[in-house]
């Protein structure tokens, strides 16, 4: 009690510095000095007054000596997390005292750059970093990701997506993610796609219908892409996505079968259609085109759609007993070669969409051939 009063009696009259330094020496002094309980109590009583005191510095002083401790007084961190933000924003990124209920409610009420200060906390808990997701402003969110400490589930990151998708330096930042889900990737390039195609229309580069037209098609491409790599699980997530957005079409699909996709082939058959995988694949591997055709029909694939790409099957199936799997530019055109000349009739409409895409992809193949032979002239010269 002597110590209290003595102090309090200082303090009326230290002027703004001094108290400062009272602060810190205070602080210090509880944390590494041996202490009777009388000074213990002692010391603790003296910060806690100073925590009323009128000049932030001192408010500050004390959140700096006190941040990192696991000895400091709770009730003093827990005030000094509701203070300014300039003081709060010290302790609630350090100060290992705060519990993830108390981190949650800061999250909701405070400013973002106490958000943000816990977004980069040591270690951040899925349910700390849910909050974040949920109601964080973008730099919080972003120095989240940035937090090798930090635990962010997959909805977590979906609700990023949802909220935040749009800004183009935190897409970056998550397409550069080694172990962002497939899913959510898709939905990335997706918004990637849009904001491209809104940029090229503005600028009166391209009409909207061809802007679209374009985006529309480096989607395929990426899905493809993404689908490499994706595993069965991610696999999974990829289908469910492109299903859900619409953009599981038969142009995709004709697409895939012709890029030796079987995986995503089947995989996204068996989701059109709601059947088991394995049962689309001992369809597909069986060869028979009036089992095939009826799984597609199921998968609810147009009528016009269904005679090209059981062609399109048939013919991969010859092909690979013929060449194995062969080079890129040789199986894709021997492929749309020999798939027009089965079709043999004229196309009309959808299916003149699906057809022509395949004499796309055969001059996809031979000027990615010739790009590969000139650049293997220019390594030899």
């Amino acid at each position: 009690m002597m110590i209290v009063e003595r102090f309090l009696t200082w303090i009326e009259s230290a002027a703004p510095r001094r108290r400062v330094e009272a602060a810190s020496a205070l602080a210090r002094a509880f944390l590494t000095s041996e202490l009777s309980p009388e000074e213990h109590d002692g010391l603790e009583a003296a910060m806690t007054i100073l925590l009323d005191d009128p000049n932030r510095r001192v408010r500050l002083a004390l959140a700096e000596q006190l941040a990192d401790s696991e000895m400091a007084p709770h009730h003093v961190i827990l005030a000094l997390s509701a203070d300014h933000f300039e003081v709060a924003t010290i302790v609630v990124e350090h100060s290992p005292l705060l519990l993830d209920g108390e981190l949650v409610d800061l999250v909701a009420t405070r400013e973002p750059e106490v958000q943000a200060a816990i977004a980069r906390r040591r270690t951040v808990s899925r349910a700390l970093a849910a909050a974040i997701a949920e109601v964080g402003c973008l730099e919080a969110v972003m120095d989240l990701l940035c937090n090798d400490g930090a635990c962010v589930a997959r909805f977590s990151l979906d609700r990023i997506v949802a909220r935040y998708g749009h800004e183009a330096e935190l897409r970056e930042m998550l397409l550069a993610r080694s172990d962002l889900p497939v899913g959510v990737r898709q939905v990335l390039l997706e918004d990637l796609a849009d904001s491209l195609c809104a940029f090229v229309t503005a600028k009166g580069w391209l009409s909207p219908v061809q802007a679209r037209a374009v985006a529309d098609e480096t989607l395929e491409r990426a899905a493809l892409v993404l689908a490499e790599d994706a595993g069965p699980a991610g696999l999974v997530q990829l289908i469910n996505r492109l299903l859900d957005s619409a953009q599981l079409t038969p142009v995709l699909l004709v697409r895939a079968a012709v890029c030796g996709q079987i995986d995503f082939f089947e995989q996204a058959i068996a989701a059109l259609a709601d059947m088991p995988r394995r049962r689309v694949s001992a369809l597909v591997a069986a060869g028979r085109s009036s089992g095939l055709g009826a799984l597609l029909r199921k998968a609810g694939l147009p009528a016009s759609a269904v005679p090209v790409i059981v062609t399109v099957m048939e013919v991969l199936r010859d092909l690979d007993c013929e060449v194995g799997s062969g080079h890129d530019y040789r199986r894709a055109t021997r492929l749309i070669d020999a798939v027009l000349l089965r079709y043999g009739a004229q196309p009309t409409g959808e299916l003149d969409d699906l057809l022509a895409l395949l004499r796309r992809l055969a001059m996809d193949a031979k000027r990615d051939a010739a790009r590969g032979y000139a650049l293997q002239i220019k390594a030899a010269a």
